[in-house]
């Protein structure tokens, strides 16, 4: 099978992005560390790379994301000339779990990046950016998805936090089939963040965990801390209200963990 070109026949059919370049290696250490490599070169915008399997696959802070066969590594090279491209990966979540809605699997977004059914990691991202004098010049967001994983190639200590799209009942489908969803829904939500970024958050809002409210443990910079969250403002940032009744504004990239306080 040839994967591109299932790939562009299905983002055809869906009126999706045209991808100018598309590498999708049998195995790779990173997809966004070889799309980085690309970027730097001056790559196009939507230039892809994808993978049947990563033997160096990461997710935030340099934490590993295991990668067998059976999910979707995609990584894609965006270079956004809207004010805000600190939402990009809130709309990456957002597609990735319109993409799993359409397959017949209701997800859920956690703050920032994660993508959840049943309180079990579907999907993560992963978004990474250079600036120059005229601000950023380049994001490659990566986008990991589990799509059929074999239970057995997991490690025992994550393999009660996971589930896939085949694990929750979802149809049979292609990986180059999934990646022509994801992608076809976040060319739609890149669209609308320059005119309209305030309809990223509030559809992000729409499809997040219900958790607003409850008070979680965040670590940042080291050191960790309580509050009880709020809301996620218009720039992605998290409001969390901490001792006092103080409202600290928290952006994803000085986070490396929220979860529930127990």
């Amino acid at each position: 099978m040839d994967r591109a070109a299932v790939l562009a026949g299905a983002l055809a059919a869906r009126g999706g992005p045209r991808l100018p370049a598309v590498e999708w290696p049998d195995s790779i250490g990173s997809t966004s560390d070889r799309l980085k490599a690309l970027a730097r070169g001056g790559a196009p915008e939507w230039t892809a790379v994808l993978a049947e399997r990563q033997t160096g696959g990461r997710g935030r802070e340099g934490r590993a994301w295991v990668s067998p066969r059976g999910g979707l590594y995609l990584s894609v090279l965006l270079r956004p000339r809207f004010e805000k491209p600190g939402l990009l990966p809130l709309a990456a979540g957002l597609a990735v779990a319109e993409a799993s809605a359409e397959l017949g699997v209701r997800a859920e977004l956690k703050w920032p990046n994660d993508v959840l059914v049943s309180g079990r990691k579907l999907a993560g991202i992963l978004s990474e950016a250079a600036s120059g004098n005229v601000g950023v010049e380049w994001v490659v967001l990566g986008i990991g998805v589990n799509v059929a994983l074999d239970p057995a190639e997991l490690p025992p200590e994550i393999a009660g936090t996971v589930t896939s799209l085949r694990a929750e009942g979802a149809s049979e489908v292609p990986v180059p089939v999934v990646a022509a969803a994801v992608l076809a829904r976040l060319a739609g939500w890149y669209a609308a963040l320059g005119p309209s970024p305030g309809s990223v958050v509030s559809a992000w809002r729409s499809r997040a965990a219900p958790w607003w409210g409850g008070v979680v443990e965040v670590r940042a910079g080291g050191g960790a801390f309580r509050g009880r969250l709020r809301d996620v403002d218009d720039e992605g940032a998290l409001l969390l209200e901490v001792e006092g009744g103080r409202v600290r504004r928290l952006l994803s990239g000085e986070v490396s963990r929220v979860r529930p306080a127990v």
